[in-house]
C-alpha cells in the first residue's frame, strides 16, 4: 500500500512530470510544507515570539540524484526549467531557481560535499499569498541535497542558513520564522519559537476548533513591499531604548515612551511589542485549551497590524470581520507579512464549511473576486522517502 506521501495528489504530479520531462522514474520524493502563523506578526526579525504551524500544503519534488555536479530543474507551476553547475552559481536564472542556487552556494560555503540531482516541483501552497512558499522551496531544495548528499541534518542550521538565502541571495532582510517552522514543525502542533534562541515549545490547538485560511487573493511580494522600511523603523525604536531588539523592550516601557519617539517610530514599536506580549498569552491560553482568549487574541493581534504596523489592506480587513460574525469563529487575523495575502481564522469544526461558504459569499460581494478558504492541519516539518 502506497505511503501518504507517496500517493498524495501534488506528489503524483511531481512524479508523472519527472518521467515525462527526464524519461526516468525519480528514486527519492521531498515533501517541504507552508506555514501559517497563528500570532506573532513581524516579531521574528524583533527577535521575538511566534506561534505558527506547518499546514498540510506543502512543496514537492520528485528527485534523482546524477554522478556529476549539475542541477537540472523543472517547475510544473511556472512551466519553466532551469539548470546550473555547482561549479557556476552565478544569478542568471528566473527567481525561483536563484533560490536553489541560493541554496547550493550556502551549502557549499558550510563546507558540504554536494552531488548534482534533477528534480521536478509541484505545490499546492499558493505563491503571494504570505503562506511561505518561498521557504518552502528553499528548504525542499535543501532537503533534496541533503537526500542525495548524505550531509548531516540539523533543523535549526538548515533554517538559517535558508534565511541566509533570502536575505543575502533574494534581498528581503527577513527573521527566522518560516524557515524554522518548516525546518522543526510538529505534527498535530503549533510551535512557539523564541527567535532569538531558536529554541521551540510545542503548543496544543484548542479541541473541537479548526483552522482556517483565509486567501484574499490579492498577490504580495516582500521585496516590493514596506517590509524592508518597517524593519529599520524597528532597529530605530530599539536604538532609542538602548535594547537589543524591541524583544528587550517592555509594554510598560513602550508606554511611558509615548510623545519622547517620533509618533509614527512609537506605532511601529508599540506593535511589535504589544504583539510579544499577545504570544506569551496565547501560549497560556492554548495550554489551558482557553478558544475563546486565543480568538481575543488574534483579533487584538489584526487590529495592532491595521493601526499601528500599517501592514493590512481592505481585503485583509474585510476578510477578517467577514470571518468573526460566522457562528463558531472566536478570532481571526491577517497572517504574514501583510500588504495581501491571508487571513486566518479559528472556528468551531462543526461550523467551518458553513463559515467557508459564507466568507465567500460576502467577499465575493465586496471585491468581486473569490478567495480560497480551506481547513488545515498542523503537519509536520519538511522531510524525505525513498519510492
Amino acid at each position: 500500500m502506497p505511503s501518504p506521501v507517496a500517493s498524495n495528489l501534488i506528489s503524483q504530479l511531481a512524479q508523472r512530470e519527472f518521467v515525462r520531462h527526464f524519461g526516468a522514474k525519480p528514486s527519492l520524493i521531498v515533501r517541504s510544507p507552508g506555514r501559517v502563523n497563528l500570532i506573532g506578526e513581524h516579531t521574528d526579525y524583533n527577535d521575538g515570539f511566534v506561534l505558527p504551524l506547518a499546514i498540510d500544503r506543502s512543496t514537492w519534488l520528485a528527485v534523482n540524484p546524477r554522478t556529476d555536479n549539475h542541477v537540472r530543474l523543472h517547475s510544473t507551476d511556472f512551466k519553466e526549467s532551469a539548470e546550473f553547475s555547482l561549479a557556476d552559481l552565478k544569478g542568471n536564472q528566473p527567481q525561483w531557481a536563484e533560490y536553489a542556487k541560493g541554496v547550493a552556494e550556502k551549502l557549499l560555503g558550510e563546507k558540504h560535499a554536494l552531488r548534482g540531482f534533477d528534480a521536478v516541483i509541484a505545490t499546492d501552497v499558493p505563491v503571494g499569498a504570505g503562506l511561505s512558499s518561498s521557504a518552502s522551496f528553499s528548504l525542499g531544495i535543501t532537503r533534496a541535497f541533503h537526500a542525495v548528499s548524505a550531509f548531516a541534518w540539523d533543523s535549526t542550521q538548515m533554517a538559517r542558513l535558508c534565511q541566509r538565502v533570502e536575505i543575502e541571495r533574494i534581498g528581503v532582510n527577513c527573521g527566522i520564522m518560516d524557515q524554522l517552522i518548516i525546518a522543526a514543525a510538529q505534527d498535530g502542533k503549533a510551535l512557539q519559537l523564541d527567535c532569538r534562541s531558536l529554541t521551540t515549545k510545542p503548543a496544543p490547538l484548542p479541541v473541537g476548533y479548526a483552522v482556517v485560511i483565509l486567501d484574499t487573493k490579492k498577490s504580495r511580494t516582500l521585496a516590493g513591499s514596506a517590509y524592508n522600511e518597517r524593519r529599520a523603523q524597528c532597529e530605530a525604536a530599539a536604538k532609542f531604548f538602548g535594547a537589543k531588539a524591541l524583544r528587550d523592550v517592555s509594554v510598560a516601557q513602550i508606554n511611558a515612551a509615548q510623545g519622547k519617539l517620533d509618533p509614527l517610530i512609537w506605532r511601529r514599536a508599540r506593535h511589535v511589542v504589544t504583539e510579544n506580549d499577545r504570544v506569551e498569552q496565547a501560549m497560556v491560553a492554548m495550554n489551558a485549551g482557553d478558544a475563546l482568549q486565543l480568538g481575543q487574541l488574534m483579533n487584538a493581534s489584526h487590529e495592532s497590524l491595521r493601526v499601528d504596523y500599517e501592514v493590512s489592506c481592505a481585503e485583509l480587513d474585510d476578510i477578517s470581520a467577514l470571518a468573526r460574525v460566522q457562528s463558531g469563529c472566536v478570532g481571526a487575523r491577517m497572517t504574514g507579512g501583510g500588504f495581501g495575502g491571508c487571513g486566518v481564522a479559528l472556528v468551531k469544526t462543526g461550523n467551518a464549511a458553513a463559515l467557508a461558504d459564507s466568507v465567500t459569499a460576502g467577499f465575493q460581494k465586496l471585491f468581486n473576486v473569490a478567495p480560497a478558504i480551506y481547513v488545515t492541519k498542523a503537519s509536520a516539518g519538511v522531510s524525505h522517502e525513498k519510492l
